[in-house]
């Protein structure tokens, strides 16, 4: 039977996977193989990078909606690429491949890991990331995602704010915003903390290398780390780190 794969994407896996499956580059065996690919993204950055093959952009309208879109284009396979930190989407498609009896993978990259020389906080959200830093340092650079600043806003600190499309409301009183897409380099990230002279990081735990660099950055100029936790995933649901362990599932 043929094989209709809906990837949840926006991630550089998401699209890596969409490189693997897409017709054109995959490769069948001698019993030949059928599968078509679409890739889903939230649409929340302004001019993402398309994977291969077939895309769909915007929600799905909640769980009612994705049991509904699973069952109009006869998905047979879900895979959710989504940012770790996705968690309302996560969820969303956990429940509606339950409902649809469709076979869901989590492809989640492993997070990172405190090394020697770093001098990480970890905290279970940005509330509590916020709470923290007054007590690490008075020039921040936030990397934590442009719609996740409220948490922020009242703090009397200086803020650095790096994202791919400009920041959304509210967002703290003092604050520069840089605009820029990964990946970075340790040069880039080490001469941009001594340039705007921060002494405190805050990041989510994506992992993955695309943004890896201001880690290493923080380790090698002395900057204490806030990393914020992930989520916790859907129980029962299989996870995988790779593209390519993903594709192999399938």
């Amino acid at each position: 039977m043929p094989r209709r794969v809906l990837i949840l994407g926006g991630t550089s896996d998401g699209r890596a996977l969409a490189e693997l499956l897409h017709p054109a580059s995959r490769r069948c065996g001698a019993t030949g193989c059928a599968i078509s690919v679409v890739s889903s993204l939230a649409g929340r950055v302004r001019s993402p990078r398309l994977p291969p093959g077939e895309v769909r952009i915007g929600g799905f309208g909640g769980v009612a909606g994705l049991v509904a879109y699973l069952r109009d284009e006869a998905v047979t396979h879900v895979v959710d690429a989504t940012h770790p930190f996705a968690a309302g989407m996560t969820a969303n498609a956990a429940a509606a491949c339950a409902r649809a009896d469709v076979p869901l993978t989590i492809l989640r990259r492993p997070g990172w890991t405190e090394r020697p020389g770093d001098r990480w906080h970890r905290v279970a959200s940005l509330a509590e990331a916020a709470g923290l830093l007054p007590r690490l340092g008075a020039r921040v650079f936030l990397t934590t995602g442009r719609q996740d600043l409220a948490a922020f806003a009242d703090l009397d600190l200086w803020f650095l704010v790096r994202s791919v499309d400009p920041p959304d409301p509210p967002v703290p009183r003092r604050m520069r915003s840089l605009l820029a897409r990964g990946p970075f380099t340790v040069e880039g990230e080490t001469a941009l903390l001594r340039e705007q002279a921060i002494d405190v990081l805050v990041t989510k735990d994506s992992g993955g290398a695309d943004t890896a660099a201001k880690l290493e950055a923080a380790r090698a100029v002395g900057v204490p780390v806030v990393m914020v936790d992930r989520p916790p995933l859907p129980p029962g649901v299989p996870v995988v780190a790779t593209p390519e362990e993903a594709a192999a599932r399938l």
